[in-house]
């Protein structure tokens, strides 16, 4: 069995979603658990969000448990596609809690126009640092080289490679030797799959009726994009995103309308604030607001764009076992949770695809 360990809950979500793509039977957990009847088990840090040491100590804690699960027998350590995280620490602190010897570190998605040359990293042709990703409020991008990013990778037995293109991932895989831990984004994920269980094929799901007439949108992203699904959005008043007036008077009135109507979607739309404070309370605001939501009426469908939000209000709730239903398009993955509701999460940056168009 593979485990997979993941910064954030969207990523895990997507690496398990692909996982379901390939035909393979895979969980989804926010803490290591066995899991003798999958083939993948991906597990949810939100490391991401944490401090370097906290984020150290918790991807030493995952692999250590890991280790001692007999049906093991590799990891693969999911990171962001956009450089964020503590990558170097993280990798430094699961090298050290497990048998690996060094650590291959591949973010580039060349199938979402992501790609590494020369060092550099670019999205759409685009360094990154002259993207949107400029503006993420816990992580902007001041470069695009990953050097700058990530100092001192190769004194800690962490290499990073160059990939243009799917093959070049895929090649990068298959040369990689077994005692070399494999840590990169959706692409490097897919190459290893295909490795590990040769036999597995790509299958497509079917979307299973959303009800959007009974949903939940939550779009805690600097990266999110206006939603065109026949639902108004309610944005965070730029007084309470500066923390100049309570949330508690825009909470109330939410609730009121959530009440009448049982279909909202809640967005940010300013991010003139950037820092770890902000992006802790964007996150912990709208999980709040989430809970009091959700409390006055349970959605039949809950969707969260965000993996720092998507762990704050899952947490919140109390959710922490998924059954992947569908992939409803790359890095977009529904899920039910136990208690019959089915949760959408995906990244801030990717795409919806056809999620509201039914």
């Amino acid at each position: 069995m593979i485990a997979v360990i993941a910064d954030d809950i969207t990523g895990a979500a997507e690496m398990a979603g692909i996982a379901h793509r390939l035909g393979l039977r895979v969980k989804l957990t926010m803490q290591p658990e066995s899991a003798s009847d999958c083939d993948v088990l991906v597990i949810a840090t939100d490391t991401r969000s944490m401090t370097e040491e906290e984020a150290a100590a918790g991807s030493a804690r995952v692999a250590g448990a890991l280790g001692a699960m007999p049906e093991v027998d590799s990891l693969f350590k999911k990171t962001d596609s956009a450089l964020r995280g503590h990558v170097v620490a993280e990798l430094e602190a699961i090298l050290a809690n497990t048998g690996y010897r060094k650590a291959l570190y591949l973010p580039a998605n060349p199938s979402k126009g992501r790609t590494i040359r020369d060092g550099v990293y670019y999205i759409g042709g685009k360094p990154l640092h002259e993207t949107d990703f400029s503006f993420d409020p816990e992580s902007p991008a001041f470069s695009s080289r990953l050097i700058e990013r990530l100092p001192m990778c190769e004194e800690k037995k962490i290499t990073c490679a160059d990939a243009e293109s799917e093959n070049d991932v895929a090649k990068a895989v298959e040369t990689a030797a077994d005692d070399i831990l494999l840590a990169g984004a959706a692409d490097m994920f897919t190459a290893f799959l295909r490795r590990k269980f040769p036999a597995c094929r790509e299958t497509s799901d079917c979307l299973c009726a959303f009800n959007l007439a009974d949903s939940l949108i939550i779009c805690g992203s600097t990266q999110s994009k206006p939603i065109d699904c026949g639902i108004a959005t309610s944005y965070m008043p730029t007084e309470v995103y500066d923390e100049k007036t309570s949330a508690d008077g825009w909470t109330a009135r939410l609730v009121k309308d959530y009440n009448d109507s049982h279909a909202m979607i809640i967005a940010v739309r300013d991010r003139h604030r950037t820092g770890k404070h902000i992006a802790v309370y964007l996150r912990e605001t709208m999980a709040r607001i989430s809970d009091a939501l959700v409390s006055c009426h349970r959605p039949a469908e809950l969707v969260i764009e965000g993996g720092a939000t998507a762990f704050a209000i899952l947490n919140r709730l109390g959710w922490n076992s998924f059954t992947i239903t569908e992939e409803t398009a790359l890095g977009v993955i529904r899920m039910q949770a136990d208690n019959g509701t089915h949760v959408t999460m995906k990244p801030g940056s990717y795409p919806w695809g056809n999620l509201f168009r039914q």
